[in-house]
């Protein structure tokens, strides 16, 4: 299926509407958040577009655009989508608006420069998610760092704090890169020697060749050169992601950012690390990934019960809910690299319920933090008796995040584990002791927040308001039917792990 132009438009769309937002005066703040809203709106009406037109029994990429962009470097603009693409598509058209209320009265984070910044990062966020070429991947996979260092830095409640919270990000991020720039020039030096792939002595970054050759065996790489292109691939989407132990920007990060950009950078940005691995690793290392599984396979599982346990400490609300989540990227990782078509289900899917969970989760409590003034934890009490409605919602959201079944994050937590106990059971013996752990750090903050007699410092906050209401209800509806009736989801997932694991290189994998 061609794409007549709807993949460019999706990602131009807020590229160009942030350009808009940038160029009204600072004092039109009023003007520039309806703008962004709207861009952001009609980005999810076309993302709503493509996915009912997208046939999960077709081709493997669909709405395909491929043109000359830099032919002597065998380089294209190529886009496409499949089905786990797709899914983070449309988990990112959602989010973006529901951010842009959340965030409508935040004083001068709401500003033009603050909005087209967040515009700014779901158009490279799109694009990386369709790209099918290499290059093109990589170009926008460092470029949203730019402006997602600027929301870290330039918009949190403590400047001092936030700007080297943003410098952390950037280094971090930035040195991951750069491994994997090597990596992508050392691709395009190996399918220049491999006339089977393009003409002889030209190169190419086109995905979908590559990894064809790479499964009919036509592109045979030493197991030193595999190892190496797959180690600058594989470190640059772990730290993105993060995998444990280069994880150590992303704490600081969201605690200092504004609760939208936290959400943001972990539900939206993060997930194109773990979908770099799913991609890029398995389809064009598959030797290296098997070779490599065993050791980011114990890392993951390290990084999921580190997680837990380390939030279990936290005095911090937002911190706490930021250390979830490094338990959370570590069962997506787990699931892609244990290499079964039920793993790497639940790792997709897995992407889209985190994103939904963590969304709710953190934005509930900035509401909450926004009406106190304090992250602390031991500053609250009693919230449900005066605030019922956030409470409740605050709770759905926790429940959620532990995995409670019939909440979204159960299925694909529960398919990750089916996965992983096939070949490793011992990992997922240790794996599922972080639903006992995620039990504790949750119910015993809700304990500690909402529950008990009301603290004086909490009497006078207010329940959640209409603009709130908007931006929680379809969160927490979302969470309720994808984990009562996840098979629309899984049916545009499937198919796209199916024909990872049905290629040569699939089979190699398992």
């Amino acid at each position: 299926m061609t794409g007549m132009w709807w993949l460019t438009t999706l990602w131009a769309l807020p590229m160009l509407g942030g350009a808009v937002v940038i160029l009204l005066p600072s004092s039109a703040r009023e003007l520039a958040r309806w703008v962004a809203l709207g861009v952001s709106l009609a980005v999810l009406a076309l993302t709503v577009m493509l996915a009912v037109r997208f046939d999960p029994a077709g081709p493997r990429y669909q709405f395909v655009e491929n043109h000359r962009w830099i032919p002597s470097f065998g380089t294209g603009y190529i886009l496409g989508l499949d089905g786990v693409a797709l899914a983070l598509v449309v988990l990112t058209a959602v989010l973006v608006p529901l951010l842009i209320i959340a965030g409508w009265h935040d004083g001068g984070a709401q500003g033009p420069s603050y909005l087209a910044l967040i515009l700014a990062v779901q158009s490279m966020v799109l694009i990386s998610l369709a790209a099918l070429d290499i290059l093109l991947f990589y170009v926008f996979f460092e470029a949203m760092l730019i402006p997602m260092y600027f929301l870290i830095g330039g918009f949190g409640a403590d400047r001092a704090a936030a700007s080297k919270a943003a410098v952390k990000f950037l280094l971090y991020n930035l040195f991951g890169g750069l491994i994997m720039l090597a990596a992508v020039i050392g691709v395009y030096v190996v399918t220049a020697d491999s006339p089977a792939v393009t003409s002889a002595g030209a190169g190419t970054f086109d995905f979908r060749a590559i990894a064809d050759a790479v499964s009919t065996g036509q592109l045979q790489l030493s197991p030193a050169v595999g190892n190496a292109l797959f180690g600058g691939f594989m470190f640059a989407f772990a730290v993105k992601a993060p995998l444990w132990p280069l994880h150590r920007w992303l704490p600081d990060a969201a605690v200092q950012s504004t609760p939208a950009t936290a959400v943001l950078m972990m539900a939206v940005m993060d997930k194109v690390g773990t979908f770099g691995m799913l991609r890029y690793c398995l389809l064009l290392f598959p030797a290296a990934s098997i070779t490599f599984r065993p050791l980011i396979i114990t890392l993951a599982v390290i990084g999921i019960v580190y997680g837990a346990i380390v939030a279990i400490g936290q005095t911090d609300i937002m911190r706490l809910i930021s250390y979830t989540s490094i338990s959370h990227f570590g069962f997506i990782i787990l699931g892609i690299f244990v290499m079964t078509d039920q793993g790497q289900s639940g790792s997709a899917l897995y992407m889209v319920n985190h994103g939904i969970s963590t969304a709710a989760l953190f934005l509930i409590a900035g509401f909450l933090v926004a009406r106190r003034g304090s992250r602390n934890i031991a500053d609250y009490g009693g919230v449900q008796t005066v605030a019922p409605v956030l409470a409740g919602c605050f709770l759905i959201a926790g429940l959620a995040t532990l995995s409670l079944p019939g909440l979204a994050p159960f299925i694909s937590e529960f398919l990750v584990l089916i996965g992983t106990f096939v070949h490793y059971p011992i990992f997922a013996g240790l794996a599922a002791t972080a639903l006992v752990l995620s039990a504790i750090y949750i119910l015993w903050m809700y304990q500690r927040m909402m529950t008990g007699p009301v603290s004086a410092e909490s009497r006078t906050l207010s329940d959640l308001v209409p603009r709130e209401l908007t931006v929680v209800v379809p969160l927490i509806a979302l969470l309720l039917v994808l984990g009562i009736y996840p098979k629309p989801a899984l049916d545009v997932i499937n198919p796209a792990v199916s024909h990872t694991s049905t290629s040569s290189a699939g089979r190699a994998l398992k």
